[in-house]
């Protein structure tokens, strides 16, 4: 017969069991945890204001709380619209106006609360005298005079340049070259010329209009470069949007942007390509980064790879029956999955003319449009590609120069 533990001690357990219960509940951590409270949004003041820039004395400004968090109308709004210069409360709900008489920099607060947790943000906002003038931004526009083939550049809006590395050599066959775009905002004008002008530091670069580098709100007004004419340094090949923001010595602003395309050309001459010897062909890789992002707009026209070698090496050693003096080189293109997108084996020998090509020579081109770097099922997508120089047969060959082609504009 089983010996039952006394009553005493059963009835002493279930108490210090409930007992732990009750700590553990009350406890971060435990396995009772109350999911409740990880749902709740955090209490979080923003607020934003219309017009955002350009306000005068005697302007009638919005300002909107809307984006505060939660939303769920549970929150009161205080704003004060003078920090500095009062802790007054001059307004309260989701939505206030306010006129300012003064013209000088205000540090503006909207504090939110949902009556245990507070949030509070502060933003400037600068109003001018009511007799100035917004200056007009102005960014010069040109383009190079000839492309990579000394062919005129008829262009006469945007930025246009062209990257020409001539003569690169077989131990770098990666595309790496850069270039410096010279910016030029000296043609600003900065509102009342009798008394305003536009000092060094108000000539703002954005170079990247996705990103809000300094929080304000607006992604097109950061300053990462400034100054009326300034280098915008190590640019690689791409389509580009920019902005400038002029601001004038009375707080006044004008913003706008301009498209910046660098196209580019690299070629390698005179080189050799070994034989296929041993059942695999011989190839030389040559490396690209290409973009298409609609999103940033930095989309490629087209690339364009360009083949030119000599039907027959001089002093070849024909091979009865194996053909292997006629020289037959291919171009491979591959995105960086290593998918093939493209390949120039379908031109037969006979018709390899392409461009300006010499009777002794082939000459072959392979076309690429901006369309098959987008990114969809039946495309091959933007990043690092491949371009592959392909001998199969047993011969070495001698290649006069091989070119890729990178067409932004």
């Amino acid at each position: 017969m089983t010996e039952q533990p006394p009553r005493g001690m059963g009835s002493h357990a279930r108490t210090l069991m409930m007992a732990g219960l009750m700590l553990c509940m009350s406890m971060s951590g435990c396995i009772f945890e109350d999911s409740s409270s990880s749902d709740e949004a955090e209490v979080l003041a923003v607020f934003n204001f219309t017009p955002s820039k350009n306000i005068k004395v005697g302007t009638s400004v919005s300002f909107d709380a809307s984006s505060s968090t939660p939303n769920d109308g549970s929150l009161t709004y205080r704003w004060n619209f003078d920090t500095e210069g009062t802790i007054d409360i001059d307004a309260t709900g989701l939505t206030a106006t306010w006129t300012f008489d003064e013209a000088k920099t205000y540090k503006v607060s909207l504090e939110v609360s949902d009556g245990t947790s507070t949030s509070e943000q502060t933003r400037d906002l600068t109003v001018a005298p009511e007799s100035a003038e917004a200056p007009t931004a102005e960014i010069n526009q040109y383009a190079d005079d000839e492309d990579c083939e000394d062919e005129s550049i008829t262009e006469s809006r945007h930025i246009l340049v062209w990257i020409c590395a001539r003569d690169k050599s077989m131990t770098d066959r990666s595309i790496t070259e850069t270039t410096t775009i010279q910016l030029d905002a000296s043609g600003s004008e900065s509102g009342d010329a009798t008394s305003q002008y536009i000092p060094e530091d108000g000539y703002a670069w954005d170079l990247d209009l996705e990103e809000d580098k300094d929080n304000d709100g607006d992604p097109e007004n950061d300053d990462d470069l400034v100054g009326a004419t300034i280098d915008w340094s190590n640019v690689a090949p791409g389509e580009y949007e920019i902005g400038l923001t002029v601001t004038n010595n009375v707080e006044m602003t004008d913003s706008t942007t301009i498209k910046v395309y660098v196209s580019y050309a690299g070629y390698w001459n005179d080189f050799e390509i070994g034989g296929n010897t041993s059942g695999i062909a011989a190839e030389l890789d040559f490396d690209a980064i290409i973009n298409y992002n609609k999103e940033t707009g930095n989309t490629i026209v087209r690339a364009q790879m360009e083949l030119e070698y000599p039907k027959e090496d001089d002093g070849c050693a024909d091979i009865p029956g194996a053909n292997n003096c006629r020289a037959e080189l291919n171009i491979f293109a591959y995105n960086e999955e290593d998918e093939e997108a493209g390949n120039t084996t379908s031109t037969d020998l006979e018709s390899r003319d392409d461009g300006d090509c010499d009777d002794d020579l082939d000459c072959i081109h392979l076309r690429l449009s901006g369309y098959m770097f987008s990114d969809t099922d039946s495309t091959y997508g933007e990043g690092d590609w491949t371009m592959t120089i392909q001998n199969d047969r047993i011969n070495d060959f001698r290649v006069d120069q091989f070119v890729i082609r990178l067409y932004y504009k």
